[in-house]
Formats: C-alpha cells, structure tokens, sequence
C-alpha cells in the first residue's frame, strides 16, 4: 500500500524540486483583469487565484501578490484601490498568447493592452475597458480588499472582493437553447508549474441547482 508525502507548509520541506502546491488545486480559472489609472492608462493582467464568490447577487475576488520589481502592490490592486472598479475578461484559448503577453509585462505604467496587440471594447457603466475578442465581460465594483500576510513582505497577498454590476456575453457563444458555449469558446484555466488547459470535454449529472431559481431582482423590473 502506497504512503502519502507530506509536509508542513511553513516548514516548506517537501523535498521536491519544485513546490506542488499550486498544483494541487487544479484547474484555477484565469482573471484576466483590466483596470485604470488616474490618468487613463490601461492595466491588464492574468490572475490564477480568481473565482465566482456568489450569484445573487454575483461577487468575484482575486488574489494579486507583490509587484516583481519593487515588491509593492500590483498595478491592478492600486488602480482598484484608486478608482473601485475593474473588469473581468474570459481568458480563451483564440487569445491564449495575448493573455501570456500580458503576464509577462512587468514595468509599471505599460499599457499591456496595447502592448500586446489588442484592443478594448467600451464598458457601460464602469471606466475599465473589456478586451476585444473575449466572449465574456464582468463590470465589477470594488466590495473589500483584505491583506493576507506572508512570510516576507514579498509574498504577501491583496485579495479583492468585488460586486458584478454588469455581464456581456458575446451572442456568438451562446447555444440555440440559450447556454454558454463551452466547447465553443474553449476556455482556459491554470494549472501547476508552468501548465495550462482548456476545456475541451463536458459531462453532465443531475443536481439541484439554485441557478435555476434565481429571478430578476424587484428593483430592476
């Protein structure tokens, strides 16, 4: 009978060559996030710790470590910090190496939309761009931002909680019956190391889902 390998993570003694921890919660959805300065320049950045919170109504959060450099906060919590808005983009397998572009930018002030051949698309209520050629947009207004502390300055985290005030779905991705498209749009997730993937498989098992019961809101009828 095979043993389990084990270790303590403030010890960090796992005796591997490379630390399996991310790679243990898989695959993470991809927040490829655009926010805005106070002079109008555009920030967009991938973010492997990101996830739906809740549905009614809607919050995401985001997990953004320390600035490479400098060891500061990140471009994208200081913007959301500054203005309290940011938009969520669906990262896909059509614009995987725009999104890998994007993360591979670390000066502060690029704007990594331009600089990574793309282009944005108007949001309706909050200033923050959608990025061209992603097939799902959130609006999202700042809720909280909470520090999680770390070890050294360098690995501490700013984890921000934000309300989902608006959701554009490209009509190309939605089936005859009214369904996002997975298979269609493919999108992509992170995995440990170095991976990606996408989905390109879906199977299906029956289930309450408390989805199905959620009805427009009174105040915006």
């Amino acid at each position: 009978m095979r043993g389990f390998m084990y270790y303590e993570t403030d010890k960090n003694n796992h005796g591997l060559r490379y630390n399996p921890l991310k790679a243990c919660v898989v695959p993470r959805p991809i927040g490829w996030l655009t926010t805005i300065n106070g002079d109008g320049v555009v920030n967009l950045a991938p973010f492997s710790f990101f996830n739906l919170l809740s549905y009614d109504p809607p919050f995401v959060l985001f997990s953004a470590g320390s600035h490479e450099e400098d060891g500061g906060k990140k471009d994208t919590v200081v913007n959301v910090e500054a203005t309290g808005e940011f938009v969520y983009n669906m990262a896909t397998w059509a614009q995987r190496e725009h999104m890998n572009r994007t993360a591979m930018i670390v000066e502060r002030g690029v704007d990594e939309m331009a600089a990574a051949g793309l282009e944005g698309l108007p949001s309706r209520i909050v200033r923050p761009p959608r990025v061209k050629g992603s097939p799902v947009h959130f609006e999202c207004r700042l809720h909280q931002i909470v520090t999680l502390p770390g070890h050294k300055k360098s690995s501490e985290h700013h984890l921000v909680i934000g309300r989902v005030v608006a959701v554009h779905i490209d009509d190309g991705s939605l089936t005859a019956d009214g369904c996002i498209d997975v298979l269609k749009i493919r999108p992509i997730a992170r995995l440990g190391y170095k991976d990606y993937t996408s989905v390109v498989s879906v199977f299906q098992m029956e289930k309450r889902t408390p989805e199905d019961y959620v009805v427009p809101h009174p105040a915006a009828e």
